[in-house]
């Protein structure tokens, strides 16, 4: 059973984002489109490439990548699919990781580091600015000066259009926002975790569109007869969908980035958006932990 407009899917609402302008805020991670371990080649890349395509057929503005998936691959893949980029279309990434084998990620904030790196996505991407950039980590081994002050210069340069953050506090937000605008923050956040719930509230408050990573994770809740299956039930979705619908409905700063390398669920993830919860099942959901 699911909630299925795939072929013409209800466009979720849209947010300006800071520096960038405005965006749906149902947008397509491309994490997944790699190997294993997001390492490596995909097992399929005409696969892979026919995805993230049918994305943007179907009304997705906001992808989000990042140099070190793959490393490297999935901006490849994007650039291979779409390029030259649909008007609007807005590419996120991510520098401040360098990998050193399949699951293994290692943060590296050191200034040369990131501006390399973001000049290799530049070159990937086959763009001369970048819609967004986000750090993917702090680094803690060096000065979180170091690393806000390159970012602040590369958008002061023209190569960066917007800036972000990813897992990061309100204190870190608060004192990357001395060097710079800050347009997104990326936090892991679903329905069984909400450790970032003060990012979030945060980003409400500023205006700061908030990019949950791990968005459809729900673990128990998803099992069935529990809160979340009884609501799919109830609605005639997927356990998947009413989680993004929670999300979307949770904030209006949200934007979910489900990724996967199917286009079977990715239809059905984008469908999430048509899929309204009443005021009933989302308390019910919200008191589900």
């Amino acid at each position: 059973m699911s909630h299925d407009n795939s072929q013409h899917p209800e466009l979720s609402a849209t947010i300006g984002l800071k520096d960038l302008g405005t965006v749906h805020r149902l947008g397509f991670g491309a994490m997944r489109i790699v190997g294993d371990g997001v390492w490596g080649e995909p097992a399929d890349r005409k696969a892979a490439v026919a995805v993230v395509r049918r994305a943007v057929e179907l009304g997705v503005d906001f992808i989000d990548t990042a140099d070190s998936y793959g490393p490297n691959i999935s901006e490849e893949i994007l650039a291979e699919a779409l390029h030259p980029y649909r008007d609007g279309l807005q590419i996120a990434t991510k520098v401040g990781f360098t990998r050193t084998g399949p699951h293994e990620w290692v943060p590296l904030g050191r200034a040369e580091y990131l501006r390399q790196q973001t000049e290799l996505s530049l070159r990937k991407l086959k763009v001369d600015a970048l819609d967004l950039l986000q750090l993917h980590r702090i680094d803690p081994k060096v000065d979180p000066e170091e690393q806000f002050t390159v970012l602040r210069d590369l958008q002061k340069e023209g190569k960066v259009k917007a800036l972000g953050l990813s897992q990061v506090s309100v204190a870190e937000l608060e004192e990357a926002g001395k060097y710079f605008t800050v347009s997104t923050v990326q936090n892991r956040y679903n329905l069984t975790d909400r450790s970032s719930e003060d990012v979030l509230n945060y980003a409400e408050e500023n205006g700061i569109g908030f990019i949950p990573w791990a968005p459809i994770s729900a673990g128990e809740l998803s099992r069935p007869g529990g809160p979340l299956d009884a609501a799919a039930q109830r609605l005639g979705a997927t356990t998947s969908q009413v989680a993004l619908a929670w999300l979307l409905r949770r904030s209006p700063v949200m934007m979910p980035i489900p990724g996967t390398g199917s286009i079977r669920h990715l239809e059905e993830n984008l469908a999430a958006a048509g899929v309204v919860l009443d005021d009933t099942t989302y308390a019910e959901l919200e008191a589900a932990r």
